[in-house]
């Protein structure tokens, strides 16, 4: 495939680093030194896109892409609300859009496991569930969106949480810690704490490999689709 990325950062590289390994081929790498280069007519050269770029910016990259009918993965969080705007226009007008919160095939495993968990925790009252990420100090948005992914995922199937926050919780929310250190790729905990014990659920990052193999596994997956895609359509779940 003939690829454009968007966002020449750690994660930029480290997808073209894989992409290059499985035979691809990287045409353009746009980044804030070369924005004028991103343009309408320069994506319809490559057969994907691929945007992981800041809240502020993914809008319109993805917007663009969009605009030119080329395929896009985007992975850029902290811009849900303008994010599922796009999602019903690529389902309406027939275009291929992919976004994760996260790529990580053993983040996504978890995202299952998470699901079921609060299923089964729905029958134990006497457990309070939490979630805490770690990443690193370069982050820009905080919660990290795999945290409110987790979240999600808890709401929807433990009847007695209605939503997140990341101050102080009632008893219907859910609290995310959302710590800032070093250069950690990203740690995910999700516990379950009583007053007889605790039961945690973790994911820790070694490197950004994981999420850049996930990235480009989903640029391959859309080839020939069209409409809006997730981790679970990729991995079957």
């Amino acid at each position: 495939m003939k690829i454009a990325i968007i966002g020449y950062g750690k994660m930029g590289k480290m997808i073209e680093k894989v992409a290059l390994s499985r035979g691809h081929k990287v045409l353009f790498r746009f980044d804030i030194d070369n924005q004028d280069e991103l343009t309408i007519d320069n994506l319809r050269k490559v057969d994907v896109a691929l945007e992981f770029t800041t809240p502020q910016s993914a809008y319109e990259n993805v917007k663009m892409c969009l605009d030119a009918d080329i395929p896009v993965v985007s992975g850029t969080t902290g811009w849900l609300e303008k994010m599922e705007e796009l999602r019903t226009r690529a389902i309406r007008e027939n275009k291929a859009f992919f976004y994760a919160s996260n790529f990580s095939i053993g983040v996504n495993i978890v995202f299952h496991l998470n699901r079921r968990l609060a299923q089964t925790m729905s029958q134990f009252p006497q457990y309070s569930p939490s979630i805490t990420e770690v990443h690193h100090i370069h982050k820009k948005d905080a919660p990290s969106g795999t945290a409110i992914t987790l979240a999600q995922g808890i709401i929807e199937n433990l009847d007695r949480i209605s939503s997140w926050t990341m101050d102080d919780p009632a008893p219907d929310k859910i609290k995310i810690n959302a710590i800032r250190e070093d250069e950690v790729p990203g740690i995910h905990l999700i516990k379950y704490d009583s007053n007889f014990d605790t039961i945690e659920l973790k994911h820790s990052a070694k490197s950004r490999e994981g999420f850049a193999t996930g990235a480009v596994l989903a640029a391959e997956f859309l080839a020939g689709k069209r409409g809006f895609f997730t981790m679970e359509d990729l991995l079957q779940f």
